[in-house]
């Protein structure tokens, strides 16, 4: 039986803000993603895409409602769901290559995976700097080396806050390329928060639109094209469009969608 299923049930999450006021992240979240899809999160900025995530992850918890991975209550962390943060999260006495392996090795994954290390430094443009510490690399470098480094372990789900965004369009698009090989390969659950509509169309089996604080599903698009896609068709034009147009009005959308 595949694994990756990701049930999000009646989830609200509030917080207290530096007034130490109540405020409402996201509200009455219910969906379902399947093993093995890929889906992206897109929304406004503080629309509670990332504390989303961050519940997924095991990092958070719901003020209300649960999330279910694999029929069993999401309570904690685990190496099962890795989570690619929006700025590298690398140890910084390690090098690049021991940064990769140690996550392999802490998630016990070292022997099933290790033969990927290589290819995949190469394949980022980092196979001249493998040896090197993070604080000798550029911003972009370090961000390649950390989504690369939660590539190799391939948990069950890989959960993705923004990985790309410092990075420049060439690079971009590169591990764009290699993060759909990996997943076609291996079977994983991806889901991924992004503020790049194009980055969302040309990734995802189906897109989640969400509206502004509290954080509600707007709706939700399956895409129809099959891979590899092509950024300059009309079909993935028409489809940018229609979600640049969502999110102008996902605000005024109050409706609950179950994937």
């Amino acid at each position: 039986m595949k694994k990756g299923r990701i049930r999000i049930m009646d989830v609200n999450k509030t917080y207290k803000n530096s007034t130490n006021e109540d405020v409402c992240a996201v509200e009455s979240l219910n969906f379902l993603i399947n093993s093995g899809e890929f889906v992206s999160i897109v929304g406004t900025s503080g629309c509670g895409k990332s504390i989303l995530l961050r519940m997924v992850a095991g990092l958070e918890k719901p003020t209300r409602g649960e999330i279910i991975f694999d029929g069993k209550a999401v309570e904690c962390t685990s190496p099962d769901r890795g989570l690619v943060f929006q700025e590298h999260a690398l140890f910084p006495w390690l090098t690049i290559r021991k940064n990769i392996i140690f996550a392999l090795k802490s998630s016990g994954r070292y022997k099933d995976y290790v033969q990927a290390v290589e290819p995949l430094i190469e394949k980022v443009g980092l196979k001249e700097f493998a040896n090197s510490y993070p604080h000798r690399l550029s911003g972009g470098m370090r961000q390649r080396a950390a989504v690369i480094r939660s590539l190799a372990v391939s948990p069950d789900v890989l959960l993705f806050d923004e990985p790309l965004g410092a990075l420049d369009s060439f690079t971009r698009m590169t591990l764009q390329d290699e993060i759909i090989r990996l997943w076609k390969e291996r079977e994983n659950t991806m889901v991924m928060v992004t503020h790049d509509v194009d980055e969302a169309v040309y990734l995802s089996n189906r897109i989640v639109v969400m509206s502004p604080r509290p954080g509600r599903i707007a709706e939700v698009i399956t895409v129809p094209m099959s891979y590899p896609r092509n950024r300059g068709s009309s079909e993935f034009s028409n489809l940018r469009t229609r979600l640049l147009k969502l999110l102008n009005f996902a605000a005024d959308v109050e409706q609950d969608y179950y994937l």
